[in-house]
Protein backbone atom coordinates (compact mmCIF):
# COMPACT_ATOMS: atom_id res chain seq x y z
CA UNK A 1 0.00 0.00 0.00
CA UNK A 2 1.20 3.49 -0.74
CA UNK A 3 2.20 5.47 2.32
CA UNK A 4 -0.29 8.05 1.16
CA UNK A 5 -3.28 6.13 2.44
CA UNK A 6 -2.48 4.94 5.94
CA UNK A 7 -4.97 6.38 8.42
CA UNK A 8 -3.15 8.52 10.99
CA UNK A 9 -5.58 8.04 13.83
CA UNK A 10 -4.16 10.60 16.25
CA UNK A 11 -4.26 13.39 13.68
CA UNK A 12 -7.72 12.48 12.39
CA UNK A 13 -9.00 12.60 15.96
CA UNK A 14 -7.20 15.93 16.42
CA UNK A 15 -9.07 17.47 13.49
CA UNK A 16 -12.42 16.11 14.61
CA UNK A 17 -11.86 17.49 18.11
CA UNK A 18 -10.79 20.88 16.78
CA UNK A 19 -13.91 21.08 14.60
CA UNK A 20 -16.01 20.67 17.73
CA UNK A 21 -14.43 23.85 19.09
CA UNK A 22 -14.06 26.07 16.01
CA UNK A 23 -15.53 26.20 12.50
CA UNK A 24 -12.12 26.69 10.84
CA UNK A 25 -9.19 24.35 11.37
CA UNK A 26 -5.85 25.45 9.96
CA UNK A 27 -3.63 22.43 9.22
CA UNK A 28 0.00 23.49 8.96
CA UNK A 29 3.30 21.66 8.93
CA UNK A 30 6.50 21.16 6.95
CA UNK A 31 6.54 20.17 3.29
CA UNK A 32 5.67 16.49 2.67
CA UNK A 33 4.52 15.86 6.24
CA UNK A 34 1.26 14.49 4.79
CA UNK A 35 -1.22 17.37 4.99
CA UNK A 36 -2.92 16.73 1.63
CA UNK A 37 -3.29 13.01 2.25
CA UNK A 38 -4.63 13.59 5.74
CA UNK A 39 -7.32 15.87 4.30
CA UNK A 40 -8.38 13.14 1.89
CA UNK A 41 -8.53 10.49 4.61
CA UNK A 42 -11.22 12.29 6.60
CA UNK A 43 -14.70 10.82 6.43
CA UNK A 44 -17.46 12.74 4.65
CA UNK A 45 -15.31 15.66 3.48
CA UNK A 46 -15.55 17.48 0.16
CA UNK A 47 -12.03 18.16 -1.04
CA UNK A 48 -10.90 21.16 -3.15
CA UNK A 49 -7.36 21.69 -4.40
CA UNK A 50 -6.82 25.43 -4.67
CA UNK A 51 -3.87 24.91 -7.01
CA UNK A 52 -6.42 24.08 -9.74
CA UNK A 53 -7.68 27.06 -11.78
CA UNK A 54 -11.19 25.58 -11.79
CA UNK A 55 -11.31 25.65 -7.99
CA UNK A 56 -9.96 29.19 -7.82
CA UNK A 57 -12.67 30.29 -10.26
CA UNK A 58 -15.37 28.85 -7.98
CA UNK A 59 -13.96 30.74 -5.01
CA UNK A 60 -14.06 34.13 -6.73
CA UNK A 61 -17.60 34.28 -5.35
CA UNK A 62 -17.11 32.84 -1.85
CA UNK A 63 -20.67 33.56 -0.71
CA UNK A 64 -22.12 31.44 -3.51
CA UNK A 65 -19.45 28.78 -2.92
CA UNK A 66 -20.26 28.42 0.77
CA UNK A 67 -24.02 28.61 0.23
CA UNK A 68 -23.80 25.55 -2.00
CA UNK A 69 -21.87 23.69 0.71
CA UNK A 70 -24.17 24.50 3.62
CA UNK A 71 -23.85 21.88 6.38
CA UNK A 72 -20.88 20.16 4.74
CA UNK A 73 -17.34 19.39 5.88
CA UNK A 74 -14.93 20.95 3.40
CA UNK A 75 -11.19 20.86 2.84
CA UNK A 76 -9.48 23.73 1.01
CA UNK A 77 -6.00 22.49 0.24
CA UNK A 78 -3.19 24.96 -0.68
CA UNK A 79 -5.48 27.85 0.25
CA UNK A 80 -2.65 30.36 -0.06
CA UNK A 81 -3.17 30.13 -3.85
CA UNK A 82 -6.35 32.18 -3.46
CA UNK A 83 -6.27 35.95 -3.83
CA UNK A 84 -7.57 36.56 -0.30
CA UNK A 85 -7.69 33.28 1.64
CA UNK A 86 -8.38 34.91 5.01
CA UNK A 87 -11.50 36.64 3.64
CA UNK A 88 -12.77 33.38 2.10
CA UNK A 89 -12.43 31.57 5.42
CA UNK A 90 -13.92 34.45 7.41
CA UNK A 91 -17.04 34.47 5.22
CA UNK A 92 -17.47 30.75 5.87
CA UNK A 93 -17.13 31.19 9.64
CA UNK A 94 -19.31 34.31 9.96
CA UNK A 95 -22.09 33.65 7.47
CA UNK A 96 -22.23 29.86 7.11
CA UNK A 97 -21.80 28.50 10.64
CA UNK A 98 -22.99 25.01 9.66
CA UNK A 99 -19.93 24.56 7.43
CA UNK A 100 -16.79 23.03 8.89
CA UNK A 101 -13.60 23.93 7.02
CA UNK A 102 -10.17 22.35 7.08
CA UNK A 103 -7.64 24.57 5.32
CA UNK A 104 -4.03 23.88 4.46
CA UNK A 105 -1.49 26.23 2.98
CA UNK A 106 1.83 27.91 3.34
CA UNK A 107 3.13 28.11 6.90
CA UNK A 108 4.06 31.71 6.22
CA UNK A 109 0.42 32.55 5.52
CA UNK A 110 -0.59 31.09 8.86
CA UNK A 111 2.18 33.08 10.52
CA UNK A 112 1.08 36.42 9.11
CA UNK A 113 -0.51 38.89 11.51
CA UNK A 114 -3.30 39.74 9.08
CA UNK A 115 -4.31 36.09 8.68
CA UNK A 116 -4.35 35.51 12.44
CA UNK A 117 -6.21 38.74 13.18
CA UNK A 118 -8.85 38.18 10.49
CA UNK A 119 -9.67 34.73 11.84
CA UNK A 120 -9.26 35.49 15.54
CA UNK A 121 -11.73 33.44 17.56
CA UNK A 122 -12.79 31.48 14.47
CA UNK A 123 -9.94 29.08 13.81
CA UNK A 124 -7.92 26.46 15.62
CA UNK A 125 -4.51 25.39 14.39
CA UNK A 126 -3.03 21.91 14.18
CA UNK A 127 0.66 21.58 13.39
CA UNK A 128 1.28 18.27 11.63
CA UNK A 129 4.71 17.15 12.78
CA UNK A 130 6.80 14.39 11.21
CA UNK A 131 5.58 10.94 12.24
CA UNK A 132 4.89 10.39 15.93
CA UNK A 133 4.86 7.09 17.80
CA UNK A 134 1.19 6.42 17.03
CA UNK A 135 1.89 6.94 13.32
CA UNK A 136 4.40 4.08 13.40
CA UNK A 137 1.64 1.81 14.69
CA UNK A 138 -0.86 3.12 12.15
CA UNK A 139 1.59 2.48 9.32
CA UNK A 140 2.17 -1.05 10.57
CA UNK A 141 5.89 -0.42 10.96
CA UNK A 142 6.70 0.17 14.64
CA UNK A 143 10.42 0.31 13.86
CA UNK A 144 11.88 3.11 15.95
CA UNK A 145 15.40 2.87 14.56
CA UNK A 146 14.08 3.12 10.99
CA UNK A 147 12.06 6.19 12.00
CA UNK A 148 15.14 7.83 13.50
CA UNK A 149 17.41 7.05 10.54
CA UNK A 150 15.01 7.75 7.64
CA UNK A 151 13.03 10.47 9.39
CA UNK A 152 9.33 11.10 9.79
CA UNK A 153 8.16 12.38 6.41
CA UNK A 154 5.93 9.46 5.35
CA UNK A 155 7.25 9.03 1.77
CA UNK A 156 10.83 8.99 3.03
CA UNK A 157 10.09 6.66 5.94
CA UNK A 158 8.35 4.11 3.73
CA UNK A 159 10.80 4.17 0.84
CA UNK A 160 13.88 1.97 0.65
CA UNK A 161 15.63 4.29 -1.81
CA UNK A 162 18.73 6.25 -0.69
CA UNK A 163 17.64 9.29 1.29
CA UNK A 164 20.17 11.79 -0.09
CA UNK A 165 18.39 12.47 -3.40
CA UNK A 166 15.00 12.83 -1.67
CA UNK A 167 16.41 15.33 0.80
CA UNK A 168 18.03 17.37 -1.97
CA UNK A 169 14.78 17.39 -3.95
CA UNK A 170 12.97 18.50 -0.79
CA UNK A 171 15.39 21.38 -0.24
CA UNK A 172 15.09 22.50 -3.87
CA UNK A 173 11.28 22.48 -3.70
CA UNK A 174 11.34 24.24 -0.32
CA UNK A 175 13.45 27.05 -1.75
CA UNK A 176 11.45 27.39 -4.98
CA UNK A 177 7.89 27.01 -3.65
CA UNK A 178 7.79 27.73 0.08
CA UNK A 179 10.25 30.60 0.07
CA UNK A 180 10.61 32.33 -3.28
CA UNK A 181 6.89 32.70 -3.92
CA UNK A 182 6.41 34.37 -0.55
CA UNK A 183 9.68 35.90 0.62
CA UNK A 184 11.71 36.57 -2.53
CA UNK A 185 14.86 35.70 -0.62
CA UNK A 186 18.25 36.25 -2.16
CA UNK A 187 21.54 34.51 -1.45
CA UNK A 188 20.32 30.95 -2.02
CA UNK A 189 23.75 29.48 -1.30
CA UNK A 190 24.03 31.28 2.02
CA UNK A 191 20.51 30.31 3.03
CA UNK A 192 21.04 26.62 2.24
CA UNK A 193 24.42 26.75 3.98
CA UNK A 194 22.67 28.04 7.09
CA UNK A 195 20.17 25.17 6.93
CA UNK A 196 23.02 22.66 6.69
CA UNK A 197 24.85 24.18 9.65
CA UNK A 198 21.73 24.27 11.82
CA UNK A 199 20.87 20.65 10.97
CA UNK A 200 24.45 19.54 11.56
CA UNK A 201 24.43 21.22 15.00
CA UNK A 202 20.83 20.36 15.78
CA UNK A 203 20.24 20.21 19.50
CA UNK A 204 22.94 22.78 20.18
CA UNK A 205 22.83 26.40 21.27
CA UNK A 206 22.04 28.93 18.54
CA UNK A 207 25.12 31.12 17.94
CA UNK A 208 24.13 33.78 15.44
CA UNK A 209 27.49 35.53 15.25
CA UNK A 210 29.40 32.34 14.50
CA UNK A 211 26.82 31.33 11.89
CA UNK A 212 27.06 34.75 10.25
CA UNK A 213 30.82 34.36 9.86
CA UNK A 214 30.55 30.85 8.44
CA UNK A 215 27.77 31.80 5.99
CA UNK A 216 29.39 35.14 5.09
CA UNK A 217 26.25 37.11 5.84
CA UNK A 218 25.35 39.66 8.48
CA UNK A 219 24.21 38.86 12.00
CA UNK A 220 20.84 40.46 11.18
CA UNK A 221 20.46 38.30 8.07
CA UNK A 222 21.09 35.16 10.12
CA UNK A 223 18.34 36.17 12.53
CA UNK A 224 15.95 36.92 9.65
CA UNK A 225 16.71 33.62 7.93
CA UNK A 226 16.27 31.72 11.21
CA UNK A 227 12.85 33.34 11.68
CA UNK A 228 11.84 32.16 8.21
CA UNK A 229 13.07 28.64 8.98
CA UNK A 230 11.12 28.60 12.22
CA UNK A 231 7.93 29.96 10.64
CA UNK A 232 8.07 27.24 7.99
CA UNK A 233 8.79 24.50 10.52
CA UNK A 234 12.32 23.59 9.42
CA UNK A 235 13.79 24.42 12.82
CA UNK A 236 12.38 24.66 16.31
CA UNK A 237 13.88 26.99 18.87
CA UNK A 238 13.74 25.86 22.51
CA UNK A 239 14.29 28.62 25.01
CA UNK A 240 16.02 28.17 28.36
CA UNK A 241 14.09 27.72 31.57
CA UNK A 242 15.28 30.15 34.20
CA UNK A 243 14.22 32.12 37.22
CA UNK A 244 16.79 34.78 36.26
CA UNK A 245 19.39 33.29 38.56
CA UNK A 246 22.95 34.48 38.00
CA UNK A 247 24.18 30.91 37.54
CA UNK A 248 21.70 29.94 34.78
CA UNK A 249 21.61 30.41 31.02
CA UNK A 250 18.69 32.78 30.53
CA UNK A 251 18.62 33.84 26.86
CA UNK A 252 20.42 31.56 24.38
CA UNK A 253 17.97 29.19 22.66
CA UNK A 254 18.76 25.70 21.44
CA UNK A 255 17.80 24.87 17.86
CA UNK A 256 16.51 21.51 16.66
CA UNK A 257 16.07 20.42 13.07
CA UNK A 258 12.55 19.31 12.24
CA UNK A 259 13.38 15.79 11.05
CA UNK A 260 15.81 13.14 12.27
CA UNK A 261 16.48 11.78 8.77
CA UNK A 262 17.63 15.21 7.58
CA UNK A 263 19.78 15.68 10.67
CA UNK A 264 21.55 12.33 10.31
CA UNK A 265 22.11 12.74 6.57
CA UNK A 266 23.56 16.26 6.89
CA UNK A 267 25.82 15.11 9.70
CA UNK A 268 27.09 12.31 7.49
CA UNK A 269 27.14 9.95 10.45
CA UNK A 270 26.21 6.31 10.84
CA UNK A 271 23.47 5.22 13.22
CA UNK A 272 25.82 4.58 16.15
CA UNK A 273 24.43 4.33 19.71
CA UNK A 274 25.65 7.88 20.37
CA UNK A 275 23.96 9.23 17.25
CA UNK A 276 20.77 7.28 17.97
CA UNK A 277 20.70 8.86 21.42
CA UNK A 278 20.79 12.32 19.87
CA UNK A 279 18.07 11.38 17.37
CA UNK A 280 15.96 9.92 20.18
CA UNK A 281 16.09 13.32 21.89
CA UNK A 282 14.76 14.86 18.66
CA UNK A 283 12.01 12.23 18.47
CA UNK A 284 10.94 12.94 22.05
CA UNK A 285 10.76 16.66 21.26
CA UNK A 286 8.68 15.89 18.16
CA UNK A 287 6.23 13.89 20.28
CA UNK A 288 6.01 16.61 22.93
CA UNK A 289 5.43 19.24 20.24
CA UNK A 290 2.66 17.19 18.65
CA UNK A 291 0.80 16.43 21.86
CA UNK A 292 1.49 19.28 24.28
CA UNK A 293 0.29 22.26 22.33
CA UNK A 294 -0.99 24.13 25.41
CA UNK A 295 2.32 24.09 27.27
CA UNK A 296 5.74 25.47 26.50
CA UNK A 297 8.82 23.27 26.26
CA UNK A 298 12.18 24.55 27.49
CA UNK A 299 15.65 23.25 28.22
CA UNK A 300 17.86 24.11 31.20
CA UNK A 301 21.58 24.75 31.49
CA UNK A 302 23.75 26.40 34.10
CA UNK A 303 27.05 28.15 33.62
CA UNK A 304 28.98 25.15 34.91
CA UNK A 305 27.73 23.02 32.01
CA UNK A 306 24.99 21.03 33.72
CA UNK A 307 22.03 20.54 31.39
CA UNK A 308 18.54 19.01 31.40
CA UNK A 309 17.14 18.09 27.98
CA UNK A 310 13.60 19.42 28.41
CA UNK A 311 11.68 21.30 31.09
CA UNK A 312 7.92 21.73 31.13
CA UNK A 313 6.62 24.40 33.53
CA UNK A 314 3.78 23.21 35.78
CA UNK A 315 1.95 24.75 38.72
CA UNK A 316 3.49 22.29 41.16
CA UNK A 317 7.00 22.96 39.89
CA UNK A 318 8.92 22.44 36.66
CA UNK A 319 8.97 18.94 35.20
CA UNK A 320 12.48 17.81 34.22
CA UNK A 321 12.87 15.33 31.34
CA UNK A 322 16.06 13.51 30.44
CA UNK A 323 16.18 11.53 27.16
CA UNK A 324 18.38 8.41 27.15
CA UNK A 325 18.84 5.75 24.49
CA UNK A 326 19.38 3.28 27.33
CA UNK A 327 17.75 3.82 30.71
CA UNK A 328 20.79 2.55 32.60
CA UNK A 329 23.00 5.29 31.13
CA UNK A 330 21.57 8.05 33.35
CA UNK A 331 24.07 10.18 35.23
CA UNK A 332 21.92 11.98 37.84
CA UNK A 333 24.29 14.92 38.33
CA UNK A 334 22.51 17.14 35.80
CA UNK A 335 19.11 16.56 37.39
CA UNK A 336 20.62 17.10 40.82
CA UNK A 337 22.09 20.46 39.75
CA UNK A 338 18.71 21.50 38.37
CA UNK A 339 16.89 20.48 41.55
CA UNK A 340 19.28 22.43 43.76
CA UNK A 341 17.93 25.56 42.07
CA UNK A 342 14.36 24.37 41.39
CA UNK A 343 13.54 21.87 44.15
CA UNK A 344 9.85 21.32 43.36
CA UNK A 345 8.65 19.20 40.46
CA UNK A 346 8.81 15.73 38.96
CA UNK A 347 11.81 14.07 37.31
CA UNK A 348 11.48 11.73 34.32
CA UNK A 349 13.91 9.66 32.33
CA UNK A 350 12.39 8.60 29.00
CA UNK A 351 14.07 5.78 27.10
CA UNK A 352 12.98 3.37 24.36
CA UNK A 353 14.08 0.30 26.35
CA UNK A 354 11.69 1.07 29.25
CA UNK A 355 8.75 -1.30 29.45
CA UNK A 356 6.10 -0.06 31.84
CA UNK A 357 7.64 2.32 34.37
CA UNK A 358 9.48 2.30 37.66
CA UNK A 359 10.74 4.73 40.29
CA UNK A 360 14.24 4.99 41.75
CA UNK A 361 15.82 7.27 44.31
CA UNK A 362 19.08 8.76 43.04
CA UNK A 363 21.18 11.56 44.54
CA UNK A 364 18.37 12.37 46.96
CA UNK A 365 15.76 12.67 44.18
CA UNK A 366 12.83 10.53 43.12
CA UNK A 367 13.20 9.74 39.41
CA UNK A 368 10.55 8.01 37.31
CA UNK A 369 11.71 5.91 34.35
CA UNK A 370 9.08 5.84 31.60
CA UNK A 371 8.48 4.96 27.96
CA UNK A 372 7.56 7.78 25.59
CA UNK A 373 3.87 6.83 25.75
CA UNK A 374 4.15 6.72 29.53
CA UNK A 375 5.75 10.17 29.63
CA UNK A 376 2.92 11.67 27.56
CA UNK A 377 0.32 10.03 29.80
CA UNK A 378 1.98 11.36 32.95
CA UNK A 379 2.26 14.88 31.54
CA UNK A 380 -1.39 14.86 30.52
CA UNK A 381 -2.28 13.90 34.09
CA UNK A 382 -0.44 16.98 35.33
CA UNK A 383 -2.06 19.51 33.00
CA UNK A 384 -5.36 19.93 31.17
CA UNK A 385 -5.23 16.93 28.82
CA UNK A 386 -5.53 17.73 25.14
CA UNK A 387 -8.62 15.95 23.87
CA UNK A 388 -6.69 14.58 20.89
CA UNK A 389 -5.86 18.16 20.00
CA UNK A 390 -3.06 19.23 17.76
CA UNK A 391 -0.31 21.73 18.31
CA UNK A 392 0.48 25.35 17.90
CA UNK A 393 2.65 26.13 14.98
CA UNK A 394 6.05 27.68 15.45
CA UNK A 395 4.69 31.12 14.76
CA UNK A 396 2.41 30.87 17.77
CA UNK A 397 4.91 29.47 20.20
CA UNK A 398 5.98 32.85 21.53
CA UNK A 399 9.30 33.82 23.08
Amino acid sequence: MSGSWYRRTYWIAAIEAAWRRRPIVWLAGPRRAGKTVLCQLLDDVEYFDCELPSVRRQLRDPELFWERLRGRRVCLDEVHRLDDPAAVLKIAADHHPSVRVLATGSSTLGASARFRDTLAGRREQIWLTPMIEQDLLDFGRPDLERRLVRGGLPPFFLSDEPLERDVQDWLDAYWAKDLQELFRLERRDAFLRLIELLLDRSGGVFQASRLATECRISHTTVLNYASVLEATGVIQRIRPYSKRRATEIVAAPKVYGFDTGFVLLIRGEQASPRELGSLWEHFVLNELTARMWRRRIHYWRDKRGHEVDFVVPERMGPVAIECKWRADSLDPRNLAAFRRRHPDGLNFVVAPDVRGSWIERRAGMVIEFVSLAGLIARLEELGAPADAAGTRGPEEAGP
